[in-house]
C-alpha cells in the first residue's frame, strides 16, 4: 500500500467519528430550534389574547383613576392635586393615529364599541383563538424535523427546504391543523432526502462551528422571550394559560370595582 493510501485510510476512523458529531449536533440545534420556535409561538398568540381580553380592563382602570383625581383635584382645589388630575387625564387622551396603532381598540370618540361593551359587560365577540392543538404541534415537529434546511444536501434542496419550512411555520402560527397535515401529505410526495454524503474533515469543522453559533443566537432569542413579561407569565403556568388569564381578569375586575367605590364615595 503506497503511503497517500495508507494516511487516507488512518484519517477515516476520525473522520467518520467527526460526521458523526456533525449530526448528532444538527439533529440537537433542530429539536432546539423546534422548542424556541414552539415557544414564540405561545409567546405571541397569548400576547395577542392578553392584549385583546385584558387590555379594555386596564384602559378602565386608566380611566376610573383619572375620574379619582379629577374629584380629588375638585374637592380641595389644591395645586398638587390639580397637577395630578391633569397627568393621570392624559393617560386616557386619545393621541393622533393611536387608533391604527391599537387595531380597532379606539376610535376617534375613545374606546371602541366592541371595547366598551367588554367593559361594561356586555356579551361581545370573544378573542380569536389562536393556540396549536396538540396534534398540530405533533405534526408541526415532525415536519421540521423531515424538511429542515440544515439537512439540505445541495443548494437547490437547501432552498426547496427553507420556503417549505416557511410555509410549515405560518401554518404553525394560524394553528391550522387541515394546513399542517396537507403539508405534511405535499412533503411526504416530495423527493426522498438523499443519504448524507461524506465530507472533507475540514468541511465538518467549519459545519460544527457554524452549529455552535446558530445555538449561541437561538439561546438568546430564548432567553429573551423567557424574560419578557408575557413569556414570564407563561412559565408561570405552562400547562393551562388560558386560566392564568381568568386569574388576572379576576384581579383586574376586583381594582375596576374598588375605584368604582373610592369614586362613588368622591362624587356621592
Amino acid at each position: 500500500m503506497n503511503p497517500e493510501a495508507e494516511n487516507l485510510h488512518a484519517e477515516e476512523p476520525g473522520t467518520q467519528r467527526l460526521a458523526r458529531a456533525v449530526r448528532t449536533a444538527e439533529q440537537a440545534l433542530i429539536e432546539f430550534e423546534i422548542a424556541v420556535e414552539t415557544f414564540r409561538v405561545e409567546v405571541e398568540n397569548f400576547s395577542r389574547l392578553h392584549h385583546q381580553r385584558l387590555g379594555p380592563m386596564y384602559a378602565q382602570l386608566d380611566e376610573l383613576d383619572a375620574q379619582i383625581a379629577e374629584a380629588m383635584a375638585a374637592r380641595s382645589g389644591d395645586a398638587e392635586d390639580l397637577r395630578r388630575a391633569r397627568e393621570a387625564r392624559a393617560l386616557v387622551q386619545p393621541l393622533p393615529g393611536v387608533e391604527e396603532l391599537f387595531d380597532g381598540w379606539l376610535d376617534s370618540e375613545g374606546l371602541s364599541p366592541e371595547a366598551s361593551a367588554m367593559l361594561t359587560e356586555r356579551p361581545v365577540r370573544p378573542p380569536q383563538r389562536v393556540r396549536p392543538s396538540d396534534e398540530a404541534r405533533r405534526i408541526f415537529r415532525e415536519l421540521v424535523r423531515k424538511a429542515h434546511p440544515d439537512l439540505a444536501q445541495g443548494e437547490e434542496d437547501r432552498v426547496r427546504r427553507e420556503e417549505f419550512i416557511v410555509r410549515v411555520n405560518a401554518a404553525y402560527a394560524d394553528g391550522a391543523e387541515a394546513l399542517l397535515r396537507e403539508l405534511a401529505e405535499e412533503w411526504a410526495a416530495g423527493p426522498a432526502p438523499e443519504e448524507p454524503r461524506p465530507s472533507p474533515a475540514e468541511e465538518l469543522y467549519a459545519r460544527l462551528e457554524w452549529l455552535a453559533q446558530r445555538k449561541e443566537l437561538l439561546a438568546e432569542v430564548a432567553a429573551e422571550l423567557e424574560g419578557s413579561a408575557i413569556g414570564s407569565m407563561i412559565k408561570m403556568a405552562p400547562d393551562d394559560p388560558d386560566r392564568l388569564l381568568e386569574e388576572i381578569a379576576e384581579g383586574l375586575a376586583a381594582q375596576v370595582a374598588e375605584r368604582r367605590a373610592q369614586l362613588d364615595s368622591l362624587v356621592g
